[in-house]
């Protein structure tokens, strides 16, 4: 599926203006998530609830913040929200089967930090909302099948946000599968139906110090959690 749309995608990118192709591109990558995991949900492989996601569909200029426990979480969000932005690892740009897409969609390059603030600060001027983990990778495997507890904070989001002028909307990703959590072999079969749930934590004003809003964001997500462990965040 990723390939089907990413040869076009290439395309588009070069033919059409940014006003226009940016947006079709983020639907386009909305839609495809949306219909990869439906299939899932009729083979019975997953089973999850992503209905509260529902709530931020139209909102305009929000920076939206979720814990990171496996690499579906970038697909679960995505697939409701067709106005998203994502931070991206700047060797997808040049991935055949992701590239046209994220190209075609103006994702945002993570390999240049200031580059990085300015560009996602200018698309959350622009109206679009920007999905951003704040651990930046998978969050530490945990004991058993429960959701991990974050791994340690980056304060980019945070800068970004204050940049911006926009607020941080904590989301909750809840799974009962180490599935494609940190550590598990891609290979390896997983236990079916892969199960997880999102739910909307609290959203949080720019404040005078990124630092500030960082750790408010982070105490957040973590007393969030059922099991996850409880840090003072400096």
């Amino acid at each position: 599926m990723c390939l089907l749309w990413s040869l076009p995608a290439a395309l588009l990118h070069r033919l059409l203006p940014a006003s226009v192709g940016r947006p079709l591109g983020q639907w386009g990558i909305s839609r495809g998530f949306r219909l990869f995991l439906g299939a899932m949900r009729l083979t019975g492989a997953l089973r999850c609830d992503l209905s509260a996601l529902d709530a931020l569909r139209d909102e305009h200029g929000l920076v939206i913040t979720p814990n990171h426990p496996s690499m579906l979480d970038a697909v679960l969000v995505t697939s409701r929200l067709p106005r998203v932005v994502c931070i991206t690892k700047a060797s997808l740009w040049d991935n055949l089967l992701l590239g046209g897409g994220v190209r075609l969609a103006g994702y945002v390059r993570n390999d240049a930090t200031q580059r990085m603030i300015r560009d996602a600060a200018a698309a959350l001027r622009e109206g679009r909302q920007l999905l951003i983990f704040p651990e930046a990778t998978r969050s530490p495997p945990g004991a058993g099948p429960a959701t991990p507890a974050p791994g340690p904070f980056s304060r980019s989001f945070a800068v970004i946000a204050q940049r911006a002028g926009v607020p941080v909307q904590t989301v909750v990703i809840e799974t009962e599968t180490p599935y494609l959590c940190k550590g598990w072999p891609p290979l390896r079969r997983p236990p079916l139906p892969l199960r997880c749930r999102v739910r909307l934590g609290p959203r949080f004003l720019p404040g005078e110090r990124a630092k500030e809003l960082s750790g408010a964001v982070e105490c957040s997500l973590r007393a969030a959690l059922p099991g996850a462990p409880r840090q003072d965040v400096a």
